[in-house]
């Protein structure tokens, strides 16, 4: 692209995909312009990622930074080696001040300004999905069919979601209006209005280290498509991902004659973390965060200044009543316990089974056959090592390893945790899913959050004691998912009626190709905002329309 380009003219570029994003918002089928599958990009994409990945590193990753006070690094692959890439850490008071002064020119560039450079960026993004894949490999430990996707186009899918909607909000706002009144006798009052779209500030958008794009997408682009700069604050062990997005956003800013730094990286070390004195600077207005409930929590009661969005833990649970083919559910929730060793926010954690068993066509079957058949299909699913160690991924935090040894005590172990050796890594920490039993009257086992490939299986006195555990434990922490299994119409009505009352997304006898952590742009609500799990969902009107604020202004015709 030239750098004469004008943003408008990006914005007539891609407006034909924008107005077809919009559709596809408002009928919810299935949609995207960015493949899943890997071979539309091209066999040269796909062999060129590892050297480029290698290119990477043992050197000085080059971004716009006005302030820079020094050099930061450290990220260590969860495959076992150290990525030796070192970023500049910015001065934070020096480029919040930056960032103020650049602020009124982008907010003068207006929203087709706002929403063409996004889509640009999108674009591009989307040609480097193999090489923002590899990154995510080594910083997250995802298998490369998972981190391209997830890091690839599933990541660009909820961008650019973000950015449709801000389209849909925007383009509401006239610029201009006459307003008439009549006086009866007396001549009309007549009054020109403007309305200026005023964006809120500065966003930080605080980034995880599992998904470090597909958490960070919504909020950068719903933020920037409303014309506010961004500040990308990356987790100390998956830096790359996000540092290579920023650059992407950076040479769109640049070429379309707006200052680069209006997206910017800021990466932090464990030892000297940045994103609480971020939070509190009374210049930040947005935020978006993806993480833990403690400080998820404490950005919701500190950072008052700030219009705050967070996705935080919650306990995904699983209520098994009845079911017509139990393999069919086991090899699915094996599945979904397996994918990315369990630590996606969506993975579920409680399964719920009465103890006196589950209706099946070949008759009633027991609670602990019901718990052997989960732990059987889990142990079959992952008996091929190349395979399992491409689904499980490998731990992206020693945190989670020292948790998986340490939960074994909470229960009677159904399935232990083990380490697999990786084909291509020896030192990469893989591990198997953890399963363990237990009582509903052990809550203080399976009622917290324990991230990571760690379920419990959970005997219950009946399908409505699970219901309302289910009630209960998601009324206190909340829940991203919940699935439930049952024949019985019934069930399935006071399962609907419980989703709504505790504001969960509910999965309904999943048994085939689809998974209760798999989430679909332009068509599912990720989180709902109505539980202590997410005070967001990605990516509704609510999502965007609280970043930008209308100002209006009114004389005399």
């Amino acid at each position: 692209m030239p750098a004469s380009v004008s943003a408008l003219d990006l914005f007539a570029r891609h407006q034909p995909l924008l107005e077809r994003a919009i559709e596809a918002i408002a009928s919810r089928d299935h949609w995207t312009p960015y493949p899943e599958s890997q071979r539309p990009y091209g066999e040269e994409a796909l062999a060129a990622g590892p050297a480029n990945f290698a290119a990477l590193q043992g050197r000085h990753f080059e971004l716009a930074c006005p302030a820079v006070k020094g050099r930061v690094g450290g990220e260590r692959s969860p495959y076992g080696f150290d990525l030796g890439i070192t970023y500049d850490q910015p001065d934070l008071d020096a480029l919040l001040t930056h960032l103020q002064a650049q602020l009124p020119a982008w907010r003068a560039a207006g929203p087709q300004a706002w929403i063409g450079v996004c889509l640009e960026i999108l674009q591009r993004l989307n040609a480097q999905s193999f090489d923002i894949a590899h990154a995510a490999v080594h910083t997250t430990g995802q298998g490369l069919p998972m981190a391209f996707q997830a890091a690839g186009p599933h990541s660009q899918d909820r961008g650019l979601e973000a950015v449709a909607q801000a389209w849909k909000l925007l383009r509401e706002v006239p610029e201009a209006a006459r307003w008439t009144k009549p006086q009866g006798k007396l001549d009309p009052l007549v009054v020109d209005k403007r309305f200026h779209i005023v964006p809120r500030g500065i966003a930080l958008v605080i980034a995880c280290s599992t998904f470090p794009t597909w958490n960070t997408y919504p909020g950068l682009f719903a933020s920037l498509a409303t014309g506010n700069p961004v500040l990308v604050k990356a987790h100390p062990g998956a830096i790359l991902p996000v540092a290579m997005t920023v650059r992407v956003a950076q040479q769109v800013l640049a070429e379309a004659g707006f200052d680069p730094a209006l997206v910017s990286l800021v990466p932090d070390t464990l030892d000297a973390p940045v994103a609480k004195q971020l939070a509190l600077d009374p210049r930040v207005k947005v935020i978006d965060f993806t993480g833990s409930s403690a400080f998820g929590n404490w950005l919701e009661d500190n950072a008052r200044q700030a219009q705050v969005f967070t996705e935080k833990s919650g306990l995904n649970s699983v209520v098994i009543d009845s079911v017509t083919d139990l393999k069919a559910v086991a090899r699915n929730l094996a599945f979904s316990l397996s994918l990315y060793s369990g630590q996606m926010c969506t993975t579920p954690q409680a399964i719920y089974v009465p103890r006196g068993g589950i209706r099946t066509p070949e008759g009633v079957l027991g609670f602990d056959e019901v718990a052997q058949a989960l732990a059987t299909a889990v142990s079959k699913f992952l008996a091929d090592n190349e395979r399992a160690c491409s689904v499980l991924g490998c731990i992206q935090s020693e945190a989670t390893l020292a948790r998986i040894d340490a939960c074994r005590a909470l229960g009677e172990v159904l399935l232990d945790s083990e380490a697999r050796v990786h084909p291509e890594y020896p030192a990469a920490r893989v591990r198997t899913p953890l399963l363990l039993k237990v009582d509903a009257s052990e809550r203080d086992a399976y009622a917290e959050e324990r991230f990571g490939p760690i379920s419990f299986v959970i005997a219950t006195d009946d399908t409505a004691h699970s219901l309302q555990l289910v009630r209960e434990t998601l009324g206190e922490k909340g829940a991203l998912t919940l699935a439930v299994y049952s024949t019985d119409e019934a069930v399935l009505e006071q399962a609907e009626e419980l989703a709504q009352d505790v504001a969960v997304a509910l999965s309904i006898n999943l048994d085939n190709g689809l998974f209760v952590n798999q989430s679909a742009a332009f068509s599912d609500f990720h989180g709902t905002g109505g539980n202590p799990a997410a005070n967001a969902a990605l990516t509704d009107a609510a999502f965007v329309a609280r970043r930008f604020v209308v100002v209006q202004s009114r004389r005399h015709a």
